[in-house]
């Protein structure tokens, strides 16, 4: 499945990028300055919608959505560089980059937590940090329905969790979380945040 999905991937995503997923990644990416990361790619589908972007990096684990994203990033409005890594081990200095950029990854990541902790680290002080991820929903008979599904989703949909709670996981990160949209009942969060880690002053 995992060589599979990458081949299947945009097809199966066409009809919801068409009806609501396009206008909400145009609007996130609007705010996406700078130096950017891009964690999980995947096929490339941000890359055209970039404008503000000085440089993006753009992470992504599977060779196969590597290579399906060739001819996006070629298209691309803004120099894009992408590196064949995972989140939980980003290969950046520390205090690299302005903006990150997350959008329908993190529901696949192994370690949250520590993908979280990485981002925190290679991001600037006060950097914006911005998801768009489907989470856990707050209706009790939604949320077990999610529960009762994923271990046949994950397997479907190579590794996705239909039940992380990845809003919590944001907040306990210690990231300061700015604004909060949601859609489709809760089902999918666009998540503004910022990087409060402390500036580091040179000693005297």
């Amino acid at each position: 499945m995992r060589n599979f999905f990458p081949s299947i991937y945009d097809l199966a995503m066409q009809p919801l990028e068409k009806r609501k997923f396009q206008q909400i990644r145009k609007e996130i990416l609007s705010h996406a300055t700078g130096r950017i990361l891009e964690i999980g790619a995947g096929t490339g589908i941000n890359f055209p919608l970039y404008k503000n972007a000085e440089h993006v990096d753009a992470i992504e684990p599977n060779p196969g959505m590597i290579e399906q994203s060739y001819t996006r990033k070629a298209a691309a409005a803004v120099p894009i560089q992408v590196h064949q890594q995972s989140a939980e081990g980003l290969n950046f200095p520390d205090d690299t980059f302005d903006t990150v950029v997350a959008t329908l990854v993190f529901c696949t990541i192994p370690d949250p937590e520590k993908a979280l902790q990485e981002i925190k680290r290679v991001s600037k002080p006060h950097a914006k940090i911005l998801f768009f991820e489907h989470v856990k929903m707050n209706h009790p008979i939604l949320a077990f329905a999610q529960e009762a599904l994923n271990p046949l989703w994950k397997r479907v949909c190579d590794g996705c969790h239909l039940n992380r709670d990845t809003l919590h996981t944001i907040q306990e990160s210690g990231l300061q979380v700015t604004n909060l949209t949601s859609y489709y009942k809760g089902l999918f969060l666009v998540v503004e945040s910022q990087n409060k880690k402390a500036i580091d002053l040179p000693s005297r």
